[in-house]
Parts: C-alpha cells; structure tokens; sequence
C-alpha cells in the first residue's frame, strides 16, 4: 500500500475544496483558532508513518478525550461501571438534556457530555489525584511526559460551563452522581483542555488498533475484551448524533472533538488522525470528515 501517495492525493484534494464549517465559539478561547489549519498523521503497525501539513502543532483535543477517560476507569472496574452510564447511541446532540430527563439521569453512552461527566465522577471516586493520574496516563500512552493541558482553554471553557453544571445537577437529582459537582466539572473541563498534535493522538491511539498494546511495546494497557468494547462505543457513538454518517462514509471507529480532531482506528492496520478547525453542523470537522472518508476509500480498508 502507497500510503505516502495516498496522503498527498488526499492534501491535493483538502487544498481544492471550499470549507464551509465554523470554528467553535461556545468556547471563546477556541474560536481564536486559524480556521486554515490542517494537519493529518497516519501511524501503520507494520508501515511506519506518514503525514502532511499542521500534524505536529497541538491543539485542544476536547471530546477525543472522552476515550482516554472512558479507558482509564475501565482498567478501574469491571461491568458494574456500565449500570451508570449505557453504551447506545444518543441521537441528539452531544449536550443534550431532554433525553437525561426522560431516562432518569443514566447517560446513553459515555461520549456524550452527560456519560463522560458521570466517567469524571467515577475516576475523582477511584483515583487519588485524579487529574495527575489522567494527565499521566496520556503521557504513557502517547510516550511524552511534556503532554499537558492549555489553561486559556481551561480557563475559557470553566467560565462557560453553564450547560454541563446543568447535566450534573440533573444527574444529581437522580441519584447517579456521587461526587461534587464543582470537583466533577473542574475534572471534566481538565481532560477536555489537553493539547495534543495529530501525531501524538496517532501514537496514544494504538492501543485500540493492537488489542490493548502499543505497536512497539509489549505491556498491555487494557484487556483486548475491554479495547474491543471501546472499539465498539466510539464506532456507534463517537461522534454526537452523526456518529451514523461517520460509519457509512468512513466505516472505522472513532472520536471527535469541537477543536476539530478526529482520531480513528483500523484494527490490525493504523491509527489516524486529522485536524481541520472548521465544524461541521454536527460538531464535527468538516475537512477532516471528507479527508477520513477518502483515506478508507483510498486503501479499500474499512472495517466493513
């Protein structure tokens, strides 16, 4: 497979195309972001890897984070961490909470704001220092203990976190949080302020493409039972309520996040990793949509 030939058909087509997304605002240290930037890092098993443009400039990585998270309580418990949050596809948006309400404070899936706060509560529940112990395993994961969180970001998102305070509270009120909600949300807006770059998201990804180990090392961070069933999530739930679209133009499991990353996966194949800013209505990056869709079409690797 000529990767590095498919790459560059792939820049030469992003380089063509009007992008037609907004950067996000919610967040207003986010919406400083050059809606220009694109970077893309692919990371093969057997292949090596190859990349083009902005892949080693760090951004925030947002809802990606949601992976980390999710994987770091799973090496904490076992099947009980799932009668807290579901495993189903959401099919509303990401911050919803009508559906919270009428399922009475259990989160559809831990992607989602709601599931990935009651994940928080559960890691500040289990873990001595939460936020050290996450920030380290990023670092383990990726293999760079300079990994850290951007504090304008944190700082941003923190001041404008009206709406999760809301879905805490409500889970609250329901019985499904055990923490406080001021720890729970300053937990929360920590993980989701991590800046990565494509190539260092490629690299702590490959636990989820070789059964719960890195490509070059043996130590097995989770089970390769447990990394199928996060597979598994970030196919069907990965990406709000578009996570649909994303199976049938992409067909790999995958995250994404408002900073406009998206990591994704091929089991026994690659990890990759695009970054384009600019979001589509769903919340997900519109050039890096388009640029994941060409790469499976490309190879003729997906996992369907």
């Amino acid at each position: 497979m000529d990767y590095k030939l498919i790459l560059q058909t792939i820049k030469n087509e992003v380089a063509a195309l009007e992008n037609t997304g907004n950067v996000a605002t919610y967040i207003p240290e986010l919406a400083k972001i050059d809606p220009s930037k694109f970077g893309m890092h692919l990371n093969c098993i057997s292949s090596g890897e190859f990349n083009f443009g902005d892949c080693n400039e760090r951004f925030s990585i947002q809802s990606i984070s949601k992976v980390f998270s999710l994987t770091l309580a799973m090496t904490l418990m076992g099947d009980e961490l799932f009668e807290r949050v579901d495993v189903e596809p959401s099919g509303d948006p990401f911050n919803s909470l009508v559906q919270l309400e009428y399922e009475q404070g259990i989160p559809r899936n831990p992607f989602i704001n709601a599931g990935a706060l009651v994940i928080s509560d559960i890691l500040i529940s289990k873990l001595e220092n939460p936020k050290k112990e996450f920030i380290e395993f990023v670092r383990k994961l990726s293999g760079n203990p300079s990994i850290d969180i951007n504090e304008s970001v944190f700082n941003s998102e923190l001041s404008n976190s009206f709406r999760n305070a809301a879905l805490v509270n409500l889970m609250k009120s329901f019985g499904n949080i055990e923490n406080a909600i001021e720890d729970i949300l300053d937990f929360y807006i920590y993980q989701c302020s991590v800046s990565m770059s494509c190539a260092e998201l490629s690299k702590a990804f490959e636990i989820y493409a070789n059964s719960g180990a890195s490509f070059n090392s043996e130590e097995q961070i989770i089970t390769s039972r447990k990394t199928k069933r996060v597979n598994a999530i970030m196919q069907t739930c990965g990406f709000y309520d578009e996570a649909g679209e994303f199976s049938f133009r992409v067909g790999l499991p995958g995250k994404s996040g408002v900073g406009g990353g998206i990591v994704a996966v091929h089991p026994g194949q690659y990890t990759v990793t695009v970054w384009s800013p600019p979001l589509n209505p769903k919340g997900n990056s519109e050039l890096g949509m388009y640029a994941l869709e060409r790469l499976t079409t490309l190879t003729g690797l997906s996992i369907f």
